[in-house]
């Protein structure tokens, strides 16, 4: 089954395959399925075409996802920047932006970055 460009995974149930697809979490799967009237156990292989037809016209015409929603949150970023807001300039620097510590910790944003090294000492020499 395809969904917004996304494969959905054939052997998982439809509440777990449809959290594949950007911008659709747990809660958002359940109610999908409660709009569509489905219930939520059943395997993605086991749906019949109608029932995949119902779940797509439920998301497309609701719900915001993958591109659309992308661009949106890029736009929102972009817009953040423009402004020079406080969040705008800290995403500009690729730094925490909801007020996290990042003296020595903001390594998810920032990337595994250490460009620190240890308290600077050389090791002791080595026997020979």
């Amino acid at each position: 089954m395809r969904v917004s460009g996304v494969n959905l995974p054939k052997e998982k149930r439809i509440i777990v395959a449809l959290t594949y697809v950007f911008g659709i979490g747990p809660k958002k799967a359940e109610e999908i399925l409660k709009k569509s009237n489905l219930d939520e156990n059943i395997r993605t292989k086991d749906l019949t075409r109608e029932q995949e037809d119902l779940i797509r016209q439920v998301i497309e015409k609701e719900y915001k996802t993958e591109g659309d929603l992308r661009r949106e949150i890029l736009a929102n970023i972009k817009r953040l920047k423009e402004i020079k807001c406080y969040r705008g300039t800290r995403h500009s620097r690729h730094l925490p932006a909801r007020g996290q510590t990042s003296r020595v910790n903001s390594r998810t944003v920032r990337g595994n970055v250490r460009k620190t090294t240890g308290s600077g000492r050389k090791p002791t020499a080595q026997k020979t």
